[in-house]
């Protein structure tokens, strides 16, 4: 059997709604009397009628974790020693990177309270624009003010905490952080200040981050485009008529447009590695496990994961290794080896192997598989052998995917279905009533597709070491102007957007995805590897070998916060 005759994901085309004839369609699937008519097509759209039918006889695996062989509680990463090594920056880079942000203060040149105001300045400026841009949903000016003055002293004595005291850091609005409430992207959520930081904003703070406020999302992380109907759609830097991806929109449009070096999202079913594909940065969904889900919004726990967006490789890593590394309040975190950057300014590749699985690497856009291909060319002329591998069953793992982040988002709001389900988005009010007519049954044969997924991965890593893959199907699609105060449904977009990145939120690998380019109007693109349990080095590794060759642009809604 041929690698094609193994490769089943389709595209699809379905009709596209939005404003009148969409809310008219929401009203009669939530209708008693008419949404029996409408959910067994949803569900055959969604390819779960077939998926029923799929024989799997593993047994089900409900959390992806892969416990390491040298298992151990240790940070290796001395993060002083890792930010000073000596690194190629991108040509052409626009962005300030952490290690600037350190060294401006360190030299007197700017203080965190200065780069706090003119942070303030950027955002209420990026916020008249029009179209607004969007990029945050709350900030207490007070608190950004006291941290920063607080930065500044501890600098000005000679005692930053590390090299990340002052560098203003955002922060997706669906983890704790005080003293904001979490709101998920909802309006009806987060009314309450949370008490205590999740564990993720912990480490930032006592790192000395400046923790400027919470990040713009699409409500609940239920679709990959960012579109949010209630705090505004945030806009992609690169060109503000089209969308930023999701669910990080947010923390993706901050970085993206010079707001901060880096930012923290959540991915669940891409939603770290679409926005930072689409904006033009790196985005890293680490290991399942890898960084705490302590005090983390919980929404769709076996395929949640915390993570970096940043606009340099070392970035990303540097803040990696601020949050990564076993916690005692996340069970599901004591499983891990040791946090390493091993080999990072390694960029000769011999004895690397690349998989690539034809089909589905170039089931892509002209000028997204024109510019990936370029990558690995790149990549082989480094030393790695490019390797043809196959992963069988790819449209089952997107069904088992859909149908277990599904489930979990409408069970997480279950509590608030009866006061606030109209308070949702159309779109989610369609995801949620699709996600209320699947069973118990669905989600364990999901379950199980699980096992059967990760297996397929675990004998493709026998033959290479990453997979590569475009990071997503096309470019960063048009915001449509019908759909900003209904949202929309447009399975068929959303279906080119997730391609790529809804296997290893099933499996648990760790995913990263990283600028290769930009299509002919300057829209980024992007390259996503894949690894194997624990070894997120090996892609880090990879992203700042391919800085080296890659030039980058400036986005066309861009601040200089230290100038």
């Amino acid at each position: 059997m041929t690698s094609q005759n193994v490769y089943d994901l389709k595209s699809v085309k379905l009709p596209r709604m939005a404003s009148g004839a969409f809310r008219l369609f929401v009203g009669l699937l939530e209708n008693p009397l008419t949404r029996g008519l409408l959910i067994p097509q949803l569900l055959q759209s969604g390819g779960i009628t077939g998926f029923r039918d799929v024989v799997i006889d593993d047994p089900p695996t409900y959390l992806p974790i892969v416990p390491a062989k040298d298992r151990s509680m240790a940070n290796e990463v001395d993060l002083e020693k890792f930010a000073r090594q000596k690194i190629v920056n991108p040509k052409g880079l626009p962005f300030a990177t952490v290690l600037d942000y350190a060294d401006a203060y360190r030299a007197g040149a700017i203080t965190p309270e200065t780069v706090a105001e003119n942070f303030l300045a950027a955002v209420k400026e990026s916020d008249a624009r029009d179209p607004a841009l969007r990029a945050f949903i709350a900030i207490q000016r007070d608190d950004v003010m006291a941290q920063a003055r607080a930065s500044t002293k501890r600098i000005q004595a000679g005692k930053p905490l590390s090299v990340f005291d002052g560098v203003p850091v955002a922060f997706k609005d669906e983890a704790d952080m005080v003293p904001y409430g979490t709101t998920v992207g909802t309006k009806f959520l987060g009314k309450t200040p949370a008490q205590e930081d999740s564990t993720v904003a912990a480490c930032l703070r006592r790192a000395g981050a400046l923790l400027v406020g919470k990040t713009n999302m699409h409500e609940i992380g239920f679709v990959p485009t960012g579109m949010n109907p209630h705090h505004g759609t945030p806009r992609n830097p690169y060109n503000p008529a089209h969308y930023t991806g999701g669910s990080s929109s947010g923390s993706a449009a901050a970085v993206a447009s010079g707001l901060c070096p880096v930012a923290i999202g959540a991915d669940g079913g891409g939603s770290i590695r679409i926005p930072a594909a689409f904006c033009g940065i790196v985005g890293l969904k680490a290991t399942y496990g890898r960084v705490s889900e302590y005090g983390a919004a919980q929404l769709d726990w076996s395929v949640a994961h915390k993570g970096p967006l940043a606009a340099t490789a070392h970035d990303s890593a540097l803040m990696y290794a601020v949050i990564a590394g076993a916690d005692p309040r996340d069970e599901n975190s004591l499983y891990q080896s040791a946090v390493t950057l091993e080999d990072f300014d390694k960029t000769d590749m011999h004895g690397l192997r690349v998989g690539i699985f034809s089909p589905w690497f170039k089931h892509a856009t002209g000028e997204v598989v024109e510019a990936c291909e370029k990558m690995v060319q790149q990549f082989q002329a480094m030393g790695a052998q490019v390797c043809e591998i196959e992963i069988p069953e790819l449209d089952a793992a997107r069904v088992a995917h859909l149908i277990t982040i599904a489930t979990e988002l409408a069970t997480a709001m279950d509590p608030y279905a009866k006061e606030h389900d109209h308070d949702f988005g159309l779109d989610v009010r369609t995801n949620l009533a699709l996600a209320r007519a699947l069973t118990s049954r669905d989600y364990v044969h999901a379950q199980r597709m699980r096992t059967r997924a990760m297996t397929h991965l675990t004998r493709a890593f026998e033959q290479v070491d990453v997979i590569a893959t475009p990071a997503t199907a096309l470019v960063a699609p048009k915001i449509p102007i019908d759909a900003l105060a209904t949202t929309e449904t447009d399975l068929s977009t959303v279906m080119e957007i997730m391609r790529y990145v809804f296997l290893s939120n099933l499996t648990g690998n760790p995913a990263l995805t990283f600028p290769v380019g930009y299509n002919a109007n300057g829209l980024p693109i992007s390259l996503q590897l894949i690894g194997r349990h624990w070894e997120e080095h090996t892609l880090f590794r990879m992203a700042y070998a391919a800085e080296h060759v890659v030039e980058r642009r400036t986005p066309q809604i861009f601040y200089r916060l230290l100038q």
